[in-house]
């Protein structure tokens, strides 16, 4: 059976990208959200096998998602995703429970890469 995916970045551009990288891999994307609000909402309807999550987005960020996702389910696996000089903000995003990162430009090989640590 497929990975289910959540895929979570402001920019439709950025999800096309990770959606159109998965997709090709065998991974189901069963979701998308805009911001840390829609993707809290999202994921509590949908119970992806993974989330990426961006961490710069309107009206919650990645880091408050992550917060809030892992309360509706503390086994929740995120992959978040960030632009270059975001280092702290990624240490933020581990501690609160992500597993691992994919920096902006994304290259397909780093995002699988990051995908399959977290689920497997």
């Amino acid at each position: 059976m497929a990975v289910r995916v959540l895929v979570v970045d402001d920019a439709a551009f950025m999800r096309m990208m990770v959606k159109d990288i998965l997709s090709k891999n065998g991974y189901e994307v069963v979701g998308e959200a805009e911001n840390g609000m829609k993707a809290v909402e999202k994921y509590a309807e949908l119970r992806p096998d993974l989330t990426t999550m961006d961490i710069t987005m309107p009206e919650m960020d990645g880091i408050s998602a992550v917060k809030a996702i892992k309360k509706i389910d503390p086994n929740a696996k995120i992959v978040m995703c960030s632009a270059m000089g975001q280092q702290a903000m990624v240490i933020e995003a581990i501690q609160a429970g992500a597993r691992d990162f994919i920096v902006k430009p994304f290259q397909a090989d780093r995002v699988l890469e990051a995908v399959r640590k977290a689920v497997g």
